[in-house]
């Protein structure tokens, strides 16, 4: 068996990583967008395409983006529907940063003729 590239092994050992908020007395908004986030199909294997845009107001922490990437690539190779993908990642980012506000939104590419996204905002989690 081959050996994991050094890409391919930062993938597999990803874990989210904060930081402190460094304006913790103030309300901001951070936006981050993965333009090219894939997880595959948990019926047909066929891959599928997503922008995910994650907006978050923090409270103690922030995340680290480098984190935030190799974490998020860890799906790409993973058989999980939209909705699972996406509730997944925003429970992990809730569980590490505990912030004030947070959406995870995934627009995923039409398959099939058929367009999806999923929405899960901490204002709708309640």
């Amino acid at each position: 068996m081959d050996e994991l590239k050094y890409g391919e092994r930062a993938i597999a050992e990803a874990r989210l990583e904060c930081w402190p908020n460094p304006f913790e007395q103030r309300n901001y908004t951070v936006d981050v967008t993965f333009p090219e986030f894939t997880c595959l199909c948990p019926r047909s294997g066929y891959p599928d395409f997503a922008t995910l845009c994650i907006k978050y107001i923090p409270d103690k922490y922030v995340v680290e983006l480098k984190s935030l990437k190799l974490f998020l690539n860890k799906y790409r190779n993973l058989y999980i529907s939209h909705e699972d993908a996406i509730n997944r990642i925003y429970s992990e980012l809730y569980g590490v940063l505990k912030p004030r506000f947070l959406e995870v939104v995934g627009d995923f590419n039409p398959r099939g003729n058929v367009k999806t996204i999923v929405r899960v905002s901490s204002e709708e989690d309640k």
